[in-house]
């Protein structure tokens, strides 16, 4: 079984949906996917909310060694993302090696806010975090109450740690970031760090006619001895039948 968390937003639910969907569609092995809800780690996460906290999950992310039961792998991954890859690859790449496995960008954002007008921060290993393979056994600092206590640096940056040496690297298909690195046909997980499509002022963006397309597959709906019909088709439909009626 591959473990899968992904950050939840409640102003980001589709992402999460989305998301989910392009995983298990494309997968050649059994998912567990776990949204990291705030509303179900009750009692777990009880640190205020930071001003510089741009998403709901900036720092749940860090209870996915303790809800694994520090043992095995498990991948943490923002919900902005669309996975246009078999997650088994991903899988494969896990090194015992290492306590966690990430793409180590460097990213400078040029921009000072983001979506919703969320700030957007900038420091040492900037979205390194947005995608981890955790080896669980080998991060039991990552207690519920360090998590909740800690400074977001100290998170972030993998202080708890205390060596670098245990970051193992991903190749940077696994992080695409849309809107800083080059366009490439082999991202495997692209990364809409700024804003996503689900956004307005992110419509038109890069992997954006995939991330639609992919929502459309998501609420397909076939009824037996019918044509296919999409979900946002029979919307309008029954809007349409309501207008008459």
């Amino acid at each position: 079984m591959i473990n899968v968390f992904i950050g939840y937003d409640t102003r980001e639910t589709v992402a999460y949906s989305v998301l989910a969907y392009s995983i298990q569609a494309r997968a050649s092995h059994p998912v567990s996917i776990t949204p990291l809800m705030l509303s179900q780690l009750k009692g777990l996460l009880i640190r205020e909310r930071h001003p510089l906290q741009s998403t709901d999950f900036s720092f749940s992310r860090f209870l996915t060694p303790h809800l694994s039961g520090y043992t095995g792998w498990s991948v943490f991954t923002d919900c902005d993302m669309l996975m246009r890859d078999d997650i088994a690859n991903l899988w494969q790449l896990r090194d015992d090696r290492y306590a966690v496995m990430v793409v180590k960008h460097h990213h400078v954002p040029r921009e000072t806010v983001k979506f919703l007008g969320e700030p957007q921060s900038k420091y040492e290993k900037k979205n390194w975090s947005s995608v981890i393979l955790f080896n669980n056994a080998r991060c039991r600092a990552l207690t519920p109450e360090y998590a909740n206590q800690a400074s977001g640096l100290e998170l972030h940056q993998f202080k708890w740690l205390g060596n670098d040496d245990l970051i193992g690297a991903l190749p940077e298909r696994w992080n695409h970031l849309v809107g800083y690195n080059p366009p490439r046909q082999d991202a495997a997980l692209v990364h809409y760090t700024i804003g996503g499509p689900y956004f307005a002022a992110y419509r038109e963006c890069e992997y954006s006619k995939e991330w639609f397309a992919e929502r459309e597959e998501m609420l397909r709906v076939t009824a037996r001895g019918k044509k296919t019909e999409s979900g946002t088709a029979k919307t309008r439909r029954r809007k349409v039948y309501a207008k008459r009626s």
